[in-house]
């Protein structure tokens, strides 16, 4: 699968942007604040619903306008679709497929699938639990697209979850008799169906990828592994010990809410559940995590990013790779290593300041990105 054509309307700099592309390697130049990863990150939002520097959609439209169009016309074999996603801050955005079906946002999502690597990437081995969840949780539905589905099922019960713990503990703390709680047993029991579905599927990504990102590091970082991935409960490791099914999930789970009832009402959130869980990144015996050098945890992110490029292609079809300002940031032995890894790649999209940072392993097209203008060398 590639993009073959990319058309951006008020997104970001962009008043408009017309871009042809070809399988292969694609590398966008020019200096820093010119609109480069704006175009990569376009590609991103395309596959994923979300961008990779912001989380609001606001700022991903142009300064004066509305709304932002996002259009790409991919090819995969002998077939072609064009996908189009309307950004509307503060409203709902807007979904068709081949421009005469109008879809929900999320029906789009297996038409554009890429991984990217970018600078903010270090923040999945140096930064919060929040940011591994959203990397398995984004793989999930990159692999499984109705996976999205669970997603805002489970996000839709913690919120109104959370709204009744805090309207109880609110009323305790004004000396209240405390909100009425006869309806939070039903919560827990959507909250564990739909957390074991979650947590399930993550359990089952986090072993398929283990070995593929212990090889990738190896390929980075020869001899500096072993690395290992561990899921960390918020019920407990010990908890899902055991756990075979989503049925003995669940059952936990519910367990868990029951345990955790009294503390959770006096402060007025869910304590338990996929909402509250880690990704343990091993670097031999130590976690990576406050252990691992800078140039060890650059290896460790890019080998997870590899990891989930080398799971996409063994369901189905190359997904497009986005290297994002990454090799000026790598030192030589890693950066000849990882074009390497990459270049077979159907797509590949980069973005360089300087020629010099592009390895010569991914000799292919080449773009200037210059005032809002982009141009093929």
């Amino acid at each position: 699968m590639h993009v073959s054509h990319l058309s951006l309307a008020d997104f970001r700099s962009y008043a408009r942007a017309e871009v042809p592309l070809d399988p292969g390697v694609t590398a966008f130049m020019g200096p820093n604040g010119q609109g480069k990863t704006n175009l990569v990150e376009a590609v991103g939002y395309l596959a994923t619903l979300g961008s990779h520097r912001v989380a609001s959609d606001a700022p991903l439209v142009r300064v004066g306008a509305q709304r932002a169009v996002l259009r790409a016309q991919v090819t995969g074999g002998d077939r072609q679709q064009l996908v189009e996603l309307e950004i509307n801050p503060g409203k709902a955005n807007r979904a068709r497929i081949n421009r005469s079906s109008q879809v929900r946002p999320r029906d789009v999502l297996g038409i554009v699938r890429s991984v990217l690597f970018a600078p903010e990437d270090l923040a999945l081995v140096k930064g919060d639990p929040g940011e591994r969840r959203r990397f398995l949780d984004e793989l999930l539905t990159a692999r499984a697209p109705r996976l999205a589905g669970v997603r805002a099922d489970y996000e839709r019960v913690l919120k109104q979850r959370n709204t009744l713990l805090k309207t109880a503990a609110m009323a305790r703390r004004h000396g209240g008799k405390g909100a009425d709680l006869s309806t939070l047993d039903v919560w827990d029991q959507h909250l564990a169906r739909v957390g074991a579905e979650l947590l399930a599927q993550r359990l089952d990504l986090v072993a398929a990828l283990q070995p593929l990102t212990d090889k990738a590091y190896e390929q980075l970082a020869p001899g500096g592994g072993p690395v290992a991935l561990e899921y960390r409960s918020s019920m407990g490791d010990e908890q899902l010990a055991g756990a075979d099914s989503r049925e003995e999930l669940f059952g936990r789970l519910l367990a868990a809410l029951g345990e955790n009832r009294r503390q959770e009402v006096e402060r007025g959130v869910t304590l338990v559940g996929p909402h509250r869980d880690d990704l343990v990144l091993k670097l031999g015996p130590m976690p990576a995590k406050g252990y691992a050098s800078h140039g060890e945890s650059w290896s460790y992110a890019l080998a997870l990013r590899l990891a989930s490029y080398e799971l996409l292609c063994a369901d189905g079809g190359e997904p497009v790779l986005v290297l994002d300002d990454v090799f000026a940031e790598l030192d030589t032995r890693r950066r000849e290593r990882l074009a390497e890894l990459v270049a077979p790649g159907e797509q590949v999209l980069v973005t360089a300041a300087v020629d010099d940072d592009v390895p010569g392993a991914l000799a292919g097209a080449r773009f200037t990105v210059q005032n809002g203008t982009v141009e093929r060398l």
